[in-house]
């Protein structure tokens, strides 16, 4: 049996365990994939690793699914912070997806000075999470947070985790990160598309957890930002090497 879809359930998963479908899942399952009794679909929650299960009812409201046997365990990224400043909607929908599938563990919007937005739609930012997860393969889905001004972000900051704070201020400077910071408590900040402001700047570069980074020659739109300095974490301190 082998399954070209995978479901993200809110329900625990084990041998013989029957998982519920939510109307707009059944729907999905079959309205749209035409998915019918017997059917193999690959689910995961977060917790518990991906499961091979058998659909056993499927109706219009609602279905059932059987687990059968577990295909992946549970594998968990690093202990990783993404924090950004939200920009134009379809763009922050692009960051949110990139940092579920590159590894982050917790998604962080932030409002720095120059941030455009004001406001976000927590839930449908972690619905992109979500689909992030079900699309590449991943086991676990990271929590996307409501939004957070950064000055109430830095001021409780955990005394134990590093932060690589991405300036567009040092745009063609040497690199500042050696693996010799590895397997510890980390996040990534990258900044708005105005950039950080003076003094959030200096706030930033004086804090002793800081570690100020390049991401090249050229200064980045945020969205690929985004992408860069998740690539050069992943690759230095993360579970890429």
């Amino acid at each position: 049996m082998n399954a070209k879809i995978r479901l993200y359930v809110d329900h625990p998963l084990g041998q013989g365990q029957s998982v519920p479908l939510t109307r707009d899942q059944a729907h999905y399952l079959f309205g749209v994939m035409r998915l019918s009794l017997g059917g193999p679909v690959a689910l995961f929650n977060g917790r518990d690793g991906e499961w091979m299960a058998e659909i056993v009812e499927a109706g219009k409201k609602g279905g059932v699914l059987i687990c059968l046997k577990q295909t992946k365990q549970l594998q968990l990224p690093p202990d990783l912070w993404f924090l950004f400043a939200p920009i134009k909607k379809a763009r922050t929908d692009f960051i949110v997806e990139k940092a579920a599938e590159m590894g982050a563990a917790r998604i962080v919007p932030v409002q720095t000075q120059f941030t455009n937005s004001e406001r976000i739609r927590q839930d449908r930012l972690q619905s992109h999470a979500i689909e992030a997860a079900e699309q590449c393969g991943g086991t676990f889905v990271p929590e996307v947070v409501d939004l957070k001004r950064l000055d109430s972000v830095l001021d409780s900051w955990p005394e134990n985790r590093q932060l690589m704070f991405c300036d567009e201020a040092e745009a063609g400077a040497a690199l500042h990160l050696t693996a010799t910071e590895k397997g510890r408590p980390w996040a990534i900040l990258i900044g708005p598309e105005g950039g950080f402001s003076e003094r959030e700047r200096a706030r930033l570069a004086a804090l002793p957890f800081a570690h100020v980074v390049s991401l090249g020659p050229r200064v980045l739109r945020a969205d690929t930002a985004a992408v860069a300095a998740l690539t050069m974490w992943q690759q230095v301190l993360g579970d890429w090497t």
